[in-house]
C-alpha cells in the first residue's frame, strides 16, 4: 500500500493557519560555529519557540481540523515532555481537555510545565510501556489521539519550519534536522525539498535510540526494544509508517551520534552561541562537530535547534 505523503500545499496552508499564533523563528548566523564546522553557518532557533520547542506548531495544525465532536471528546497524547507540553498549552488555549501520558522518568520540569499548562498528566512505566498505557485511556475514554509523529496534519506543522528556513535562507544547501519519532524531518524534507530540491537533508538520531535508522534499513516500522539517551526529546522507541515514508521519499541521509557529541554540542551552543537548549536541540550540531556528517567548506548550513526545555539539574549534570 502506497502512503500519502504531507505536500507543499499542505505545509502553505499550515503556515496561514499558524501565522499570528506561534513565533517565526530567527534564523541566527554564526561564525564562530561556521569555523569550527567549515560551514556557513545558521541556527534555527526553535528552542526560542512558544512552549519551549517546534512542537505547538503541530499541535495547533492539528486542533485547527478537529471537529466539534472531537473537540467535546477531549484529547489524548503520548511524549517525553516537549509534545505534552504544546498539547496542553494549545489544549487550554481552546478549551479542550487534554490528558497526557508521559514515562514515569520523564523530566521533572516538563511533567510539571504540562501540568501548569492544564493537562491531566499520567505518569507510566518505561516508554514502550507508556505508549500502550496511552493506548489503553484512549480506548476506556473515547479521547482523539493527537499523535507526535503520525499524523499528516502535525507533520505539516513541523513543515513551516522548514518554509521559514528556504524563505530566510533561499540559498541553503544543507539541513540537520533532530529525529525523534521523525515528524519534525518529515515536515521540514517535504517542504524543504518542495522549495529547494537540490538542498540535502539530513535527519539525526541519538544512537540510543535510533527508531528510523533501524527503519529504513529493515524497509518497515521496527519498535526498539527499550531506548537510552540524555537527549529524552528524541527517546521515541519507534517511527511511524507515515514518517518512514517521508524519509524515504524526501531524506537524504540519517545518521546516529553519540551521547558524549550531543552534550559536546550542548555546550558549544552554549559557550560560542548563548543559546540554552536540551540535548535533543543540539543533535544536529553533534553530527557535525563530531564529523559524522562531513560537507563541503563553507556549504550554507541551516542546522535545526529543536528545543529548548532542559532541567537545570541535568544542565548542571552535563557541564564540565
Amino acid at each position: 500500500m502506497t502512503i500519502a505523503t504531507v505536500g507543499l500545499q499542505a505545509v502553505q496552508r499550515a503556515h496561514a493557519r499558524l501565522a499570528g499564533n506561534v513565533h517565526r523563528t530567527p534564523l541566527l548566523t554564526s561564525r564562530t560555529l561556521g569555523e569550527l564546522t567549515g560551514t556557513r553557518m545558521y541556527l534555527k532557533a526553535e528552542s526560542l519557540q512558544k512552549t519551549g520547542s517546534f512542537k505547538v506548531r503541530g499541535v495547533l495544525n492539528r486542533i485547527a481540523e478537529l471537529s466539534a465532536d472531537e473537540r467535546a471528546r477531549g484529547l489524548i497524547a503520548i511524549s517525553a515532555g516537549n509534545h505534552a507540553q504544546a498539547l496542553a498549552w494549545a489544549a487550554a488555549r481552546e478549551r479542550i481537555p487534554c490528558t497526557v501520558v508521559m514515562p514515569a522518568k520523564a523530566s521533572p520540569t516538563k511533567v510539571a510545565a504540562s501540568r501548569a499548562y492544564g493537562a491531566q498528566v499520567v505518569l507510566h512505566g518505561e516508554v514502550n510501556e507508556a505508549f500502550a498505557k496511552m493506548e489503553e485511556l484512549r480506548a476506556e475514554h473515547g479521547f482523539v489521539l493527537v499523535h507526535p509523529f503520525a499524523d499528516a496534519a502535525v507533520i505539516a506543522g513541523q513543515g513551516t519550519i522548514g518554509l521559514e528556513i528556504v524563505s530566510d535562507l533561499p540559498d541553503v544547501e544543507l539541513v540537520l534536522v533532530p529525529v525523534g519519532g521523525g515528524g519534525l524531518l518529515s515536515g521540514v524534507a517535504a517542504a524543504v525539498k518542495a522549495l529547494r530540491p537540490s538542498c540535502r537533508v539530513i535527519g539525526v538520531e541519538p544512537e540510543g535510540a535510533a527508531g528510523l535508522s533501524a527503519a529504513l534499513e529493515a524497509g518497515r516500522v521496527v519498535t526498539l526494544p527499550s531506548v537510552s539517551t540524555i537527549a529524552d526529546g528524541l527517546a521515541a522507541p519507534m517511527t511511524s509508517e507515515l514518517a518512514l515514508a517521508h524519509a524515504q521519499q524526501f531524506v537524504d541521509q540519517v545518521v546516529t551520534v553519540t551521547e558524549a557529541a550531543i552534550a559536546d554540542a550542548l555546550l558549544v551552543l552554549l559557550e560560542r552561541a548563548r543559546l540554552v537548549v536540551e540535548p535533543a536541540g543540539a543533535a544536529g550540531l553533534a553530527a557535525l562537530l563530531s564529523g559524522v556528517v562531513r560537507t563541503a567548506p563553507d556549504t550554507i548550513t541551516a542546522v535545526l535547534l529543536s528545543g529548548g526545555n532542559i532541567d537545570l539539574h541535568k544542565l548542571k549534570e552535563l557541564l564540565p
